[in-house]
């Protein structure tokens, strides 16, 4: 078979590509709610069924406490033509707030070019652009052009804890040449990018205990300290006026921006305007003497997540809280270690805090940041398909979320890791009406084949 073949055969799928796609996100494959452990594993078994229909081998479903892995291959493009592993993952996040999606998370709906559904950019859809690729290509020339490895998670929303074991344990299993993930996006559907750097995580719970249990306003007020003021006095003192964390030695570590690195930032065509069209805020805010895109990829954060404490039902209630918690988690950049991050919030909630509370922090998950280098080869026949495909060259960012599992595989296996990215930034990911724009769907599995081609 030709290319042509091909080509024409991707024509001719998409109606059954988006159908099957379609199946996968009706299933509730929530990794962080303990009611949806089986959807989890469904999940994982449709996946494993998929990739056995299509003409993978040695496909399996790998258990874990937690959820499972699946895993396959095909290995006889030869020794001679590099081995691509393919990373993805199919348990998604929750769907609160229910009652602000248009349509249900889990009836997958197609309005106008974006199909909506709960995973369907994060990260089923994309997930399924290698499929679909590899469908193709085994379909109509009964061959790949390059050895392939897949493995999927079922708990990236969920720490990672089962990947992360795994990818250490199995070195040799996994062995390849490079590594591709499609869990990111693209700047716009005619503007392609190609992330070269993700931040770290770090995130914890921070509790304040003033009295021994809520007390009544009135005969106490005035004479106890509040725990909802004393927290929400202490989340303030996190930051300082100029939007820089004021946590000591925060910045320790943190690696410069070299000039040049600043200069390529500065070629994406993403700002103020841009942030505000999509985010709905009235106004930028953040460190001071860094551009949007820096701060959103290339310097550090700390956030509060959520905040909570006293009474917050219907009605009123007159109390002063015993108690309020806070969710924080920061997104980290290369050399700065979690563990330390997490060690020096602690510290100083406790040096700040006044002795009218106790404090307390539980910490959750945590994980490194990654980076690559642009002129690697396989990052440069990316973007050689990206341009063939979308007729446009792709620009080089960073990125401020975080995928743990990609500093891992990169510090166990030694590969270069090439994100190729389908989502756009308005597909609502983690929140109520996620979507994935159908165009860049059917174009990113001719950019997955196009590189499989660039890369042989």
């Amino acid at each position: 078979m030709t290319e042509s073949a091909t080509t024409s055969f991707l024509a001719a799928a998409r109606a059954a590509q988006l159908a099957r796609l379609v199946e996968w996100l009706r299933i509730p494959s929530i990794s962080a709610l303990p009611a949806h452990k089986q959807d989890v594993r469904a999940a994982a078994a449709w996946l494993a069924a998929e990739l056995t229909r299509i003409g993978l081998e040695h496909v399996e479903v790998i258990d874990s406490p937690i959820h499972p892995l699946v895993y396959a291959d095909w290995l006889h493009a030869g020794p001679d033509r590099p081995t691509v592993l393919i990373y993805g993952h199919f348990d998604v996040q929750p769907v609160d707030p229910p009652e602000k999606w248009t349509t249900p998370p889990f009836e997958p709906t197609v309005r106008g070019d974006d199909l909506f559904a709960r995973g369907a950019a994060d990260d089923k859809g994309q997930t399924y652009v290698h499929v679909a690729a590899l469908e193709a290509l085994l379909a109509t020339t009964g061959k790949l052009p390059v050895n392939v490895k897949f493995i999927a998670e079922g708990e990236e929303e969920f720490g990672g804890a089962t990947i992360n074991a795994y990818v250490p344990a199995h070195p040799d299993k996994l062995a390849a040449d490079v590594c591709v993930i499609s869990d990111t996006h693209m700047l716009s559907p005619t503007q392609p990018s190609i992330l070269y750097g993700l931040r770290g995580m770090w995130s914890g719970e921070v509790t304040v205990t003033g009295a021994a249990h809520d007390l009544h306003s009135g005969s106490f007020g005035g004479a106890i300290h509040n725990a909802n003021q004393a927290l929400a006095e202490l989340l303030a003192a996190l930051h300082n006026p100029d939007g820089s964390v004021a946590v000591p030695g925060f910045y320790d570590d943190v690696r410069p921006l070299a000039a040049a690195e600043r200069a390529a930032l500065a070629q994406v065509p993403y700002g103020e305007a841009e942030l505000l069209h999509e985010s709905g805020a009235p106004a930028a805010w953040g460190e001071a003497g860094y551009t949007i895109v820096e701060r959103i990829g290339a310097r550090p954060t700390l956030e509060i997540n959520g905040m909570w404490g006293g009474f917050t039902g219907e009605g009123f209630k007159t109390v002063i809280p015993g108690e309020a918690r806070a969710k924080l988690s920061c997104r980290l950049v290369p050399d700065q270690n979690p563990a330390r991050i997490g060690a020096a919030i602690a510290a100083y909630l406790q040096a700040i805090a006044p002795p009218t509370v106790r404090v307390a922090l539980r910490e959750y998950h945590s994980g490194p940041a990654f980076l690559s280098p642009i002129d690697d080869p396989a990052m440069q026949a990316a973007a050689r398909a990206y341009a063939r495909v979308f007729g446009a060259k792709p620009v080089f960012t960073r990125e401020g979320g975080s995928i743990p599992v990609a500093a891992v595989i990169q510090q166990t296996l030694g590969i270069p890791i090439i994100f190729m990215g389908f989502g756009l930034g308005d597909d609502n990911l983690h929140a109520p009406n996620e979507k994935f724009h159908l165009p860049n769907f059917y174009r990113g599995i001719e950019t997955v084949i196009a590189f499989f081609d660039e890369l042989r």
